[in-house]
């Protein structure tokens, strides 16, 4: 072997990933949509009640403060001066008039100018003092309390001058006139029956509305949950997306996509499964004549070249078998099983070539490995790499003919972000019109001469497709025979940023 180099194995570091089994709670979209619509409608239903709370009381305080305005209207009439002093012209039967009341309790007081108690009740509150006791005769409430009861008043200052004096200051008198608030509540507490009742009733009609018509709505998916349960199991054909709501449409084309892709797997695997069988039929129908035959010779030579000839079967039959696994391997991995690391691919190879050197040896081939002057990191899967560049080297040998040469080259092209391996021998080469074929599963040139299953090279693109590689075939630049022009077979790589590599150069 050219350039014969031992290295050092290292175990490479193993690392256990610790799965996490995430819990995954199946929700209801029929529910979801359900507690959406009766949260906000449950969270304003008190908010209703509450305001109508308030306008009911604003509905109730407006006849009976009307009644109060009334009553402190002609309360202020009574108020007279005689003799120059302020007085009422109430009697008993007027008072008794003014209190009569049978639910609440009434209550009035009548103070002078500077204060003075003239008639009624000396509790009550006087109101603050402010600029508008200059506007004699307007009505004004507030808000009070008398003996331990909440009491609305109603007030106003009556001018007392003489119209001869009008220049005179005023003479306010203030007149006041209370009630308690129970008419008030009770004409309140009697609206808001009036409007909540109601919606006690209408609420859980509403609620059975909304539940219909969310079953109603989510119908076309049970629908199409049916459509979908009820086909054959070989039925892969895409379902009709006129048949299903607009919002469902996007989630159908989905699955008539995932069928696609689907139909075009299954098609693929029984194309593959069919190849396969046709191709176990001629190392198998081999192996079972050879064997037969021996069974009937009596020559020992003729049981031995007989048994030669089984022994080659049965190798063919094993090399096809591993291909076909490698295969069905390299289609079905993926990143999430097997994830990509940084690897130097210069280092990479440099192991996987020694694993061929007693092969080289065997067969008095020359195997020889170039190294890049400096690492080339790219990111793939070891094990897949390995049996890329194991079939490359493989076929190689294979078409190379006794006393060639083979040889393993790896190098950068770091301005167009590339690593290259490359793989040339003496062989007879590849005419360009078939480069393309020979990639094709159980491909095999008709004038070959060489044996072989037609698989090595679909495991090769298989491999360099799942790590974005371009794989190309050419002539060996370097070959000077015209009828052994010799092979070279370059997958480009793409340089990654060089870091410290996630695993070792050696994977033995």
């Amino acid at each position: 072997m050219r350039d014969a180099q031992s290295m050092a194995a290292q175990p490479a570091p193993s690392s256990h990933p610790v799965t996490q089994t995430e819990e995954r709670v199946q929700r209801s979209l029929f529910g979801e949509i359900l507690d959406w619509m009766l949260v906000p409608l449950l969270l304003l239903w008190p908010i209703s009640i509450a305001i109508t709370y308030v306008v009911a009381k604003s509905i109730a305080n407006q006849p009976f403060d009307q009644a109060l305005d009334d009553s402190v209207t002609v309360l202020s009439q009574q108020v007279v001066t005689v003799n120059g002093r302020i007085t009422t012209r109430l009697n008993g039967t007027s008072r008794d008039f003014l209190r009569a009341d049978d639910v609440d309790n009434v209550y009035y007081l009548i103070t002078g100018p500077r204060g003075e108690y003239i008639d009624g009740d000396r509790e009550m509150h006087l109101p603050p003092l402010e600029e508008e006791t200059s506007h004699p005769g307007a009505v004004k409430f507030l808000d009070s309390s008398m003996h331990g009861s909440d009491v609305r008043i109603a007030y106003t200052y009556v001018d007392m001058r003489n119209a001869a004096s009008s220049a005179d200051q005023p003479k306010l008198v203030l007149v006041q006139v209370g009630e308690t608030l129970e008419k008030r509540a009770r004409l309140a507490n009697e609206i808001i029956k009036g409007v909540i009742l109601p919606q006690f009733l209408i609420l859980p009609i509403a609620l059975a509305l909304i539940w219909f018509a969310l079953s109603r709505g989510l119908s076309p998916l049970s629908e199409l949950q049916q459509r979908i349960r009820a086909r054959r199991p070989d039925d892969l054909s895409p379902i009709d997306s006129g048949q299903v709501p607009e919002e469902i449409s996007p989630l159908v084309r989905s699955l008539n996509d995932m069928l696609s892709r689907l139909s075009l797997s299954i098609q693929t695997q029984k194309r593959f499964i069919a190849d396969a069988a046709h191709q176990m039929k001629t190392p198998l129908a081999g192996m079972r004549m050879q064997s037969e035959l021996a069974l009937r010779q009596t020559s020992a030579h003729d049981i031995h070249r007989s048994l030669e000839q089984l022994a080659k079967s049965s190798e063919s039959a094993t090399r096809l078998v591993n291909q076909l696994l490698s295969l069905a391997r390299a289609e079905n991995q993926s990143q999430e099983s097997a994830p990509f690391l940084q690897i130097d691919l210069s280092e990479f190879a440099r192991a996987v070539v020694q694993d061929w050197v007693q092969a080289s040896f065997t067969q008095r081939i020359d195997l020889g490995f170039e190294q890049a002057d400096e690492p080339l990191p790219v990111l793939g899967n070891p094990l897949m790499l390995r049996e890329l560049l194991g079939n490359l080297i493989d076929n190689a040998l294979h078409y190379t003919p006794v006393e060639g040469r083979v040889t393993v080259r790896v190098r950068g092209e770091p301005e167009a972000g590339l690593a290259i391996l490359e793989i040339e021998d003496t062989g007879p080469g590849i005419p360009p019109a078939e480069r393309e074929h020979v990639f094709h599963r159980f491909y095999r040139i008709l004038d070959s001469s060489r044996g072989g299953s037609g698989l090595g090279l679909a495991i090769v693109r298989e491999i360099a497709q799942q790590h974005n590689a371009d794989v190309t075939i050419s002539y060996n630049p370097h070959s000077n025979d015209a009828e052994q022009p010799g092979s070279l077979f370059r997958v480009s790589f793409r340089l990654q940023q060089k870091s410290p590599l996630d695993i070792n150069s050696d994977f033995h």
